[in-house]
């Protein structure tokens, strides 16, 4: 089955202070403000005009997660495979203004998934001035489902995604799109959730300015900095003004041969045996990261 999208488009999560999510965001990650209306509040890393779209709400949740499509055809394409798949189609229009086309569905876990036409990015106007440590973009998401290998086939049926990796119970699954990193998105088992969304950062120093960054406002990192054995990447955590948990991450491994690739099954599950196989440095998952909850929001009806 081909790629019908290729990166993980957008975040959007309900706030109830959007304000001092926006400060911490431009202050400790150096994102920008693009637009504000209506209240909501869209902050983007680089030339694109969203990347973080925040809603004032009354209460802290993930609304959805969008993904840039390939192609305006394949975000029709994608709507036609949602009720094959066991989906529910809510929208065939883009949430955001910035997308030409766009469609939106609900798993029956309860995620309300976007896939959107390509959002445009000015090539030679990625750059702002900023104190934050300056993300190159948004990387991935990690998502929680109590059924992750049922997850994992509508993300197969609808938008094409295959599988890089995976545990052996299905308790983490990595999977990419057609850009060919390791992951774009993970599904973790648990309640229907957010695990943590993640930005890139192009130095491994830029872990040194966010823990200092977090300091200064009587916060800290709480895991890393690391390298995951899954895709390969270095990275570091907090959680942010709403309780959200946002992962900073260095370049992830590239799938070359990707029709002959072979997903990556893991077999040692528990400790001290997986130790290294989620941090190659050796430190373990400690017991805030593991039990880590961000709800999803109540799913938009059709």
């Amino acid at each position: 089955m081909s790629y019908l999208v290729n990166a993980l488009g957008h975040v959007q999560l309900n706030v109830i202070d959007v304000d001092a999510l926006v400060e911490e965001s431009i202050a400790i990650l150096g994102l920008h403000v693009t637009r504000e209306l209506d209240g909501s509040v869209w902050l983007s890393s680089n030339g694109r005009q969203a990347e973080l779209v925040l809603h004032k709400s009354s209460e802290n949740s993930i609304r959805s997660l969008g993904f840039d499509a390939v192609s305006e055809a394949a975000v029709a394409e994608a709507a036609e495979r949602v009720e094959a798949a066991g989906c529910r189609l809510v929208s065939t229009e883009p949430t955001l203004e910035c997308c030409v086309k766009g469609m939106s569905f609900v798993t029956p876990q309860g995620h309300t998934f976007e896939v959107h036409s390509p959002i445009a990015d000015e090539t030679y106007g990625r750059r702002h001035a900023s104190v934050g440590i300056s993300p190159l973009r948004l990387d991935h998401a990690n998502i929680t489902s109590p059924e992750p290998a049922e997850t994992r086939r509508h993300m197969e049926q609808i938008m094409g995604l295959r599988l890089s990796e995976r545990m052996v119970d299905d308790g983490l699954s990595w999977m990419r799109g057609a850009n060919r990193l390791h992951h774009i998105l993970g599904i973790v088992r648990g309640p229907t959730g957010l695990h943590h969304y993640s930005w890139e950062v192009s130095e491994f120093s830029d872990y040194c300015r966010l823990g200092d960054l977090l300091d200064t406002r009587d916060k800290m990192i709480v895991w890393g900095p690391g390298r995951h054995r899954p895709g390969d990447n270095t990275y570091a955590y907090y959680v942010d003004a709403c309780g959200a948990m946002v992962e900073c991450a260095g370049g992830m491994a590239f799938i070359h041969d990707d029709d002959r690739y072979e997903p990556n099954i893991i077999t040692a599950l528990k400790r001290p045996e997986n130790v290294r196989v989620m941090n190659v440095w050796g430190e373990p998952a400690p017991a805030p990261w593991l039990a880590h909850k961000f709800p999803w929001a109540k799913p938009a009806d059709a």
